[in-house]
Order: structure tokens, then C-alpha cells, then sequence
């Protein structure tokens, strides 16, 4: 038998009919059975979760059908209470599968900890911008006796002597002791 009548031939076009038939049946329930696994058109509401606390955050999500993963915290934003959530993916509003993970951004205890430059012996000029850069807040200025005028001569945090390296929080005030000029 020839090639071009095999082709031709009933038996071949049948089983041919019967092939697409039998993809066109299973791609059917295939679509279908997808519809019904993924929940098709069905989705849960973001909720916000800014300012709120862990706690409050796991009821929240878990009445909507939402998982919750932390990942690491940000810099320390007074705004927000301890350990409160700063920032939330998705965002609120955003519409998503239930199941979903909410990607949350915690607010830490506090600042963290910056090493005081060592500014002994620089003019005030000179250490305030580098202070500042370090966001540390200028507190008290007072002044002794000392041939450099302006020359930091020491530093001082809440009343105890403050040495170059030591560990503040940011945004710490730190008092200058500066020299006045004379002798």
C-alpha cells in the first residue's frame, strides 16, 4: 500500500477523528479542572496592616485566609510603635489568592547603634557637619579655658564623657566642650 492511499484511507481518517476528538475532550477537562483548583475569579482584599501590631496582624490575616512572612527589619521610624508593621507587599487594597503570603517590614525597638567619630581637636566647624551626617543632634555647647578657640576638647552624652568609638544610638544628643581662646 502506497503512502498517499494510506493517507487516504478510512481506517486512517477515522483514527485521525478519533485522536482530535480526544484532545479536544481532555483539553476540556483540563480548563476545567484548573477553574476549580486555582479558585478562577475568586480573590481576598489586602487588608492594611500599617501601624499594627504582630499580634493584631496574625488575627487579621488569618480571618482573611493570608499567610504572613517578616523579613528583616528597617531603620527606626518614631512614627510607628515598637515592632509595629512599617511597611506591607502587596499593598492594602491589592487583591490576591487566598494562601498568599503578605510580605511585612517591622519596625525595630529602636535606633540602630553608629561609632561617635573621633572629632577631639577639630574645630567646631569642622565636627559639627561630620556629627550631623552621622544624624547625632549638637546638644550643649560650653566652653573652658584653651588657647584653640573653638576646638573640640571633649565630648559628653546624658553627663558622662563620651570617647571616640563609642556606640550611641542614632539621633543621640551629644554635648561639646569646646575651647574659648584664652589662656
Amino acid at each position: 500500500m502506497s503512502f498517499v492511499k494510506f493517507i487516504t484511507s478510512k481506517v486512517f481518517l477515522k483514527q485521525l477523528a478519533l485522536a482530535i476528538v480526544a484532545i479536544v475532550v481532555l483539553s476540556f477537562i483540563m480548563l476545567k479542572w484548573l477553574n476549580i483548583t486555582t479558585n478562577h475569579g475568586e480573590f481576598v482584599v489586602v487588608p492594611d496592616l500599617k501601624g499594627k501590631s504582630i499580634e493584631t496582624v496574625k488575627i487579621e490575616l488569618a480571618d482573611n485566609d493570608l499567610a504572613m512572612e517578616i523579613q528583616d527589619s528597617a531603620n527606626y521610624n518614631p512614627n510607628y510603635p515598637k515592632y509595629s508593621v512599617i511597611e506591607q507587599d502587596p499593598i492594602a487594597g491589592s487583591q490576591v489568592k487566598e494562601n498568599r503570603k503578605i510580605y511585612l517590614i517591622l519596625n525595630p525597638s529602636g535606633y540602630r547603634k553608629v561609632e561617635v567619630p573621633n572629632v577631639l581637636k577639630r574645630t567646631f566647624r569642622q565636627a559639627k557637619p561630620q556629627l550631623q551626617a552621622l544624624e547625632f543632634k549638637i546638644g550643649e555647647i560650653t566652653y573652658i579655658d584653651n588657647i584653640g578657640k573653638d576646638v573640640v576638647l571633649g565630648m559628653k552624652h546624658n553627663g558622662e564623657t563620651l570617647k571616640p568609638g563609642a556606640m550611641l544610638p542614632l539621633t543621640s544628643t551629644i554635648d561639646l566642650v569646646l575651647g574659648n581662646g584664652k589662656r
